[in-house]
This record gives structure tokens, sequence and C-alpha cells, in this order.
């Protein structure tokens, strides 16, 4: 196929790419490099892609209509998954507009240009941040969102109502993916397991939020990719059993799904830091700190939507993926 990925050169970008080009697809690779975080690192994940047969790139943002629409215009992709966006919680509590620009607006220009081309399937990356102040575990897609504690999660609750709106209106096939604390090698520096990793092995303390105690349902990247994969090759149509009177959130009359890809097996924050400390045969110097603002203190994925849909559960534990992260960083740093 040919699969438009925006974000190409981000954390799962540039692992997704690399997948769909294995396994033979032609990959048109859109991003805007921008200095959220170390730009050094996204070209270097570019620069791994870019010798690959199949691959191309155009350098551009979301909010930018015209390169967009120029990019679907010469590339002519038959499905898109879209990985571009203004990350972090933190960060959307200081630059709000950042993420109506990318978020919103960049959004609207993806549907836009997939709707008057043709796209046979949009994939796109929600969050688990969306489930906001919910508190049952495992967070489920047929729990309701409504209460979201960061813009950045606010925005991606939009993201999925503008999709299912243009799944309605349109019958373009949509499906939102809603990733669970994603990590593993050349992920990103804003990150905890890559600011912890750097300041253990600098001799530094490490910020820990919530004095460790909030769980976390850490998913290793390359199980993110597999489950990006299985649900881009599995175009939803109306789901017989939906039920206007009795709605379902996580899906619809329309060709419109939402699915967890989670390791369902929530770790606490100190557990975390323990595999770390144990992988980089040092101690970390720990300064225990109050929970942040937007910050939630667990999170966990109920997974029986993708199970049942197309066959996958995430599976990789902590100790098998920290350990490939630090691998890969002692490597990258020569550190």
């Amino acid at each position: 196929m040919r699969v438009l990925v925006t974000g190409a050169a981000g954390f799962i970008g540039s692992h997704l790419s690399h997948r769909l080009l294995d396994r033979g697809d032609e990959v048109l690779g859109y991003d805007n490099l921008n200095d959220y975080y170390d730009p050094t690192l996204k070209e270097a994940r570019l620069a791994r892609l870019l010798p690959k047969e199949g691959f191309r790139f155009v350098r551009g943002s979301l909010e930018d209509r015209a390169a967009l629409e120029a990019a679907f215009d010469d590339f002519k992709p038959q499905r898109v998954v879209n990985l571009a966006a203004q990350a972090g919680v933190r960060y959307s509590l200081e630059n709000p507009h950042a993420y109506i620009d990318s978020n919103i607006v960049g959004f609207t220009n993806i549907l836009e240009a997939c709707r008057h081309r043709g796209v046979e399937h949009l994939v796109y990356a929600s969050s688990s941040s969306v489930y906001g102040a919910n508190r049952k575990l495992p967070f489920a897609v047929e729990d309701s969102v409504d209460h979201p504690v960061s813009l950045y999660a606010a925005t991606k609750k939009a993201n999925e109502l503008m999709a299912h709106t243009y799944s309605h209106l349109f019958g373009l096939p949509t499906t939102g993916l809603r990733f669970f604390t994603v990590y593993g090698p050349w992920g990103r520096p804003d990150m905890a397991l890559f600011l912890f990793t750097r300041n253990i092995l600098e001799g530094k303390p490490i910020d820990v939020f919530n004095h460790g105690h909030h769980t976390r349902d850490f998913t290793f990247v390359d199980d993110i990719v597999e489950g990006v994969i299985r649900t881009l090759d599995t175009v939803p149509g109306p789901d017989p059993t939906y039920d206007p009177l009795l709605p379902n959130p996580g899906s619809s009359s329309a060709p419109y799904r939402v699915y967890n890809i989670g390791n369902h097996q929530p770790v606490q924050l100190l557990r975390y830091i323990e595999v770390l400390e144990d992988c980089l045969g040092r101690k970390a110097e720990k300064r225990l700190l109050p929970m942040q603002p937007g910050d939630v203190p667990d999170t966990e994925a109920d997974v029986e939507a993708l199970r049942r849909d197309t066959g996958y559960s995430p599976s990789t534990t902590i100790e098998t993926g920290v350990r490939r992260f630090v691998d890969w960083y002692r490597e990258f740093y020569r550190a």
C-alpha cells in the first residue's frame, strides 16, 4: 500500500515507517522537525529512513494546509496514519496555542485531505490522557471520557469527536488509538525513562513526582507499532451491534472505532526506576515531589476491544523493554 505517515521523524512514527517499509509498503513521511525537543534526534531517526527503498519525505506542518494537500496530491496515499501532534501534558499548561494549531487546526486539514481524496482508512493517535479524571480501572473504550485534566487531553478527545463526524457525514473510515505511556529505543527526551537514564548516568538526582507511587501502563514501542499496523489493516465498518439508545463510545453506526493500546500490566513508578537501576548498574538519587498539575495517579488499559477485532494485545515486559532502551541509549550517546 501507499501509506502517508505524519510525524515520521518522531518516536513512534519512525518505528512505524521502518515496519511498513520492511513489509513492502511505500511510505511518505511528513514532519516539520520542530524543536519541542532536540531536533538532532529527529534528524538521526530520519537519516535511517531516507536511504530505504520506498521511502520519501516532505518537511511540513499539519497546520500548513497547502503543503499538506500538495503532499497528498503528489503521493496519492491509500491509507494515512496521523502521528504528528504537539505532544506533552505539562507543556500544554504553558503553550496552549501550540496544541490548538497542531492538534485541532492540523487535524482538520488531515480530515479534509482524506475526505476529498478518497483515502481508504485514517488511523490517528489519540492518548490515554483522554481518561482524565476517571478512576475506574482498567480504562475501557466503552467508558465516558468527558473530564480531561489537561488541554493536551482535551485536544485528543476533540480529535476523536472530529473523526466521528467525518466518518458519519462522509463515510471516511477512521480509527483512533489511545496510546499508554510509550517507551523504548529512539524515545522522546522529555519522557521519564530518557530523563532518568541521562541523570543517573551523569550522577544527577531524578525528579520523582507523586513520591513515585503512581502507576503507569508502560507500553514498549514495538508493541505500539504492531497495534498500529493491525488496526491499519482492519478497516472499520458500521458496528452492527451499535444501539443509539445505549451508545458505546468505542464504536458507532458510522465506520469509526477507538482502541486502547497498552500493556495492560500497570507498574508503579518506583518499580520502573528499580528496573532501570538494575539495567544501568547504578542507583538513582531520588528527589521525591508531589503530583504535578495535569497528571493522573494511575493508568491501566483494557485492551479487550483491540484483542477482539485484531487478535493482538501488547506483551513486552518492562524488564525486556527497559533493557533494550538502555542498550540503545548507551550506543547512541556513547554513554
